[in-house]
């Protein structure tokens, strides 16, 4: 069981909220093309901008390989990660990196099971 607790909220609730998140997502990326053109020039900004998706996609894939139910959970996908990440050090298609990483986690599984 995880630490944390459930939550029940009522339909209404819900669409509230998936409402106002469709609306504070579409204003941020309005105001990201708003942005006068000078700024986006700058150095700095173009590189912070650049590593932006890099860094929330590994935030999504490190709480997705190394949590379950809101607990640090250490097993076989995170050996097919470490697979995937020396596929891609090796240079590895990208098609080859998510074969060699489902190959490995499928095995992994297998063994944990």
């Amino acid at each position: 069981m995880g630490i944390g607790r459930r939550i029940v909220v009522s339909q209404t609730t819900l669409w509230i909220v998936v409402v106002v998140a469709a609306i504070g997502a579409y204003l941020l990326k309005l105001a990201g093309l708003s942005l006068p053109p000078q700024a986006m020039e700058r150095p700095l900004i173009r590189r912070v901008v650049d590593l932006i998706p890099a860094a929330l996609l590994a935030a999504l894939v490190a709480v997705n390989a190394l949590t379950t139910e809101g607990e640090l959970i250490v097993d076989f996908r995170l050996v097919a990660l470490a697979a995937a990440a020396l596929a891609l050090g090796l240079r590895a298609p990208f098609i080859v990196v998510l074969m060699v990483a489902g190959g490995v986690g499928a095995l992994g599984y297998l063994v944990a099971s």
